[in-house]
This record gives structure tokens, sequence and C-alpha cells, in this order.
């Protein structure tokens, strides 16, 4: 009977500990959540500053290639001709500054530390930066046989998207 007893004592603890380990995952992650929810508002306010679009209205993509990857901004209504407009004369000019290894523009909303932000700043002339428009918006394609750069365009293109949130995604 005794070994029964500590059997049943030996799962019931078990079970305990799976439970408090569950509950910590629960918080810790409701935590980061929280966290990240309040780092894409403070994005989000800081974009308003930047980008003369409306965040609401519009969605960034990025997309990932083995020479570097296109970042590609549209109205949610191709009808909008104003958000077009806009988005297109904000990514011509985004692309004319990146190409001189001008990202004030991402440092101001993301911040200086940004994922890849420093050596797309100092490799800028050995990336490719071509801008071109798309129906409802613009598009900046981004080419280097850099394979450093390939990867700190990428590890960008993840921090914008995670930063941006409901307004960006991986195409």
């Amino acid at each position: 009977m005794k070994l029964r007893n500590h059997r049943v004592q030996a799962l019931v603890a078990a079970l305990a500990a799976v439970v408090v380990a569950a509950t910590a995952y629960v918080l810790i992650n409701r935590g980061d959540q929280q966290a990240l929810a309040a780092r894409q508002a403070e994005i989000a306010a800081r974009s308003r500053k930047v980008m003369p679009f409306d965040l609401e209205r519009t969605t960034h993509r990025f997309a990932k290639a083995a020479t570097g990857g296109t970042q590609t901004v549209t109205s949610d209504d191709a009808a909008d001709a104003q958000q077009v407009k806009l988005i297109r004369e904000h990514l011509t000019a985004e692309a004319a500054g990146f190409s001189k290894g001008d990202y004030g523009d991402p440092a101001s909303i993301h911040g200086g530390e940004m994922p890849g932000l420093r050596d797309l700043e100092q490799g800028h002339s050995r990336i490719d930066i071509r801008y071109t428009e798309v129906p409802a918006g613009a598009r900046i394609t981004y080419t280097s046989t850099d394979p450093a750069l390939v990867n700190a365009l990428h590890a960008w293109f993840d921090a914008q998207v995670t930063d941006h949130g409901q307004h960006a995604e991986h195409s």
C-alpha cells in the first residue's frame, strides 16, 4: 500500500510541476506579448512622424531573396490615389537616401540598434537599390553579392515585420 501511495504522490507532484511550468510559460508569454504590443504601438506612433501615408490603410511587405530582397508598400485600396501618391513619394526618397547610406528614417522609427541597420549604412555602396512603381504603391529592391549584407538585409526585414505588426508581413 505504501508503494502505491508513493506512486500516487509522485504522480501528483509531477502533475503539479507540469501545471506550474505551464502557468509560468503562459505568464511569461503574456508578458512578451504585452511588451511586443507596446513596442508596436510605439513604432506606429513614430512611423506617423516619418511616413506620410496612413499605416492603417497601407501594407508593407518584405520578401527575402538569395541576393537581398524587396520591400513593397501598397495602399489597401488601389483606388486611393492619395495614399498611392504618398507611398511613391516616400519610397522614392527612401531609395535615394538608402543608396547614399542614409538610413535615418528607419533609425528614427525603430532605433539605432535595429538589427542590420549599421551594416546597411556602412555597406551601402555594395548594395544595388532600385525603386519601381507597382500597382497601388511602390517597391524597393535590394541586391548584393556580399553574404554579410544579404544577412543584414534579412535581419532588417525581420525587425521591420516584427515592429510594424499588423501593418507589415513577409511575402
